[in-house]
């Protein structure tokens, strides 16, 4: 008998240890429940949802293939051995299958568990799955993990130039084992159920998550280079959240941006190598996870930018975490998260220079609140996004680059539109002034708060902040 223990994996079309268990012989699939871990890693509670509502729809698609889906309880990932040594005890478990993952917890935890179950003798087989290229193959000439993503590109298209990776088939169905699959808990003690509104935008399952890609692929991709920053359009693809829950794979959204483009990387529709690149990226923050491991433990990529004196400022930091920092499109963007568990790519970058350069605030404590709302929270891309738009991390903006909220507002909502879809109090105001009530006297606009900081001066304290560092020190590889 097969075992599979399923993670940020939950599909049945193109899951390579799945496949490779189902090939194997008799098949079972397990998942681990962790909610003491998932706490410590401060994953949302619409997140945890999410998750709970994709394993009953693939509970429901291995049924129709035979293969029952099991339901364990580990709180923490240190009992993960000992539970799954159980199972596979029980079930007379011959090799264990899984799908590798990535930050510094999760790798010792499949160690340990594959420590434990091989003292056994019981195989243990682990694959390539959520990434394109396996971490430590795409370096430097001089052996290191790249720090520069237009580096780290260029090597990953000329890889995929020579040889795609392929599509794995799905399991065929197996005959019928006497063992019926657990029930799915609606919902984990801890993790408050999110609303129906939220839940309506991510419907669960690999059919919706194929839906958007197709519907992405076939009708928005080639706009996707004019449109993407634009948080009123429907310029994204609005995948991540199934990206990050591994309900559809990094090789599927490339083999459908392919295929729409007749297969081409470099000419025809520009939407499609841009759209590439953000799957790369994806794929170089998780790189950067497994070279520079400090940046699974809150540091920053940069050392020489841990000498920062950040400001402590809980009002402050309170007003950005509740929409009320009296800059619309902050606060725009703020509701956009706190009411649908995501929020638009360009305007990360915004509200996180905000909050790390105008305001001052340690950038850990944005990632820790992103991360406790985020429906597609990723250890590597969200600490990646903080560390560049804080100017500490790879590749990061030059830290004299600091986004003004109010010029980025004019330029990426013109008109006002999603200022006014997330902040209907204001309206009332025509288009320009709706980017900055305060400028037009206008603070009394149906309760709207005047701006908590001076644009101006904020800037010129960060820059002074920044300049203060020591030299810029050499990132270097580290592999504690």
């Amino acid at each position: 008998m097969q075992l599979i223990w399923l993670r940020c994996d939950l599909r049945v079309n193109d899951n390579t240890a799945l496949s490779a268990a189902a090939a194997a012989g008799p098949c079972v699939a397990v998942y681990l429940l962790s909610p003491g871990q998932w706490k410590e890693h401060d994953d949302a509670a619409c997140k945890v949802d999410f998750w709970l509502r994709n394993l009953q729809q693939l509970s429901s698609a291995l049924g129709k293939l035979n293969i029952p889906l099991l339901i364990r309880t580990a709180s923490h990932w240190d009992q993960a051995p000992k539970v799954l040594l159980e199972l596979c005890r029980q079930l007379k478990i011959e090799a264990v299958h899984f799908n590798d993952e990535y930050g510094v917890h999760e790798s010792r935890r499949d160690a340990a568990v594959s420590e434990k179950l091989q003292g056994e003798g019981i195989a243990v087989h682990s694959y390539l799955d959520q990434l394109l290229f396996q971490p430590g193959s795409v370096l430097t000439k001089t052996g290191t993990y790249f720090q520069v993503f237009s580096q780290f590109r260029k090597v990953c298209y000329e890889r995929l130039h020579q040889s795609l990776p392929h599509l794995v088939k799905a399991p065929k169905a197996q005959q019928p084992l006497k063992l019926a699959s657990d029930e799915i808990p609606e919902h984990i003690r801890g993790f408050a159920p999110p609303s129906d509104q939220l839940r309506d935008f991510w419907p669960a399952g690999e059919a919706e998550a194929k839906r958007r890609l197709d519907s992405f692929t076939d009708a928005q991709i080639e706009h996707y280079l004019d449109e993407r920053d634009f948080p009123a359009k429907p310029g994204t693809s609005q995948l991540s959240a199934y990206l990050a829950a591994g309900v559809i794979s990094p090789r599927q959204c490339l083999h459908a941006a392919l295929q729409s483009n007749q297969w081409e990387f470099d000419s025809g529709k520009a939407g499609v190598s841009t759209w590439i690149n953000e799957l790369l990226w994806r794929e170089f923050y998780k790189h950067i996870l497994v070279g520079y491991p400090r940046v699974s433990r809150h540091r920053a990529f940069r050392p020489e930018t841990e000498a920062l004196v950040w400001r402590d400022a809980p009002d402050d930091l309170a007003a950005w975490q509740e929409a009320r920092t009296g800059l619309p499109i902050i606060d725009a963007a703020m509701r956009q998260l706190l009411e649908t568990g995501w929020m638009h790519n360009r305007l990360r970058m915004i509200v996180a220079m905000f909050l790390t350069k105008n305001l001052l605030i340690d950038w850990r404590e944005g990632e820790r609140f992103f991360m406790r709302h985020l429906i597609d929270g990723d250890l590597a891309a969200n600490n990646g996004g903080w560390q560049w738009s804080s100017s500490t991390g790879t590749d990061s903006a030059p830290y004299f680059r600091i986004f003004n909220p109010l010029s980025q507002s004019e330029k990426f909502d013109a008109q006002g539109l999603f200022i006014k879809h997330w902040l209907p109090e204001l309206a009332a105001l025509n288009k320009k002034e709706v980017h900055n009530p305060a400028v037009n006297g206008l603070f009394g606009v149906a309760d709207y708060p005047s701006p908590i900081v001076d644009l101006h001066a904020s800037r010129a304290r960060a820059l002074a902040a920044f300049k203060n560092l020591p030299p810029r020190q050499n990132a270097g590889g580290d592999h504690q």
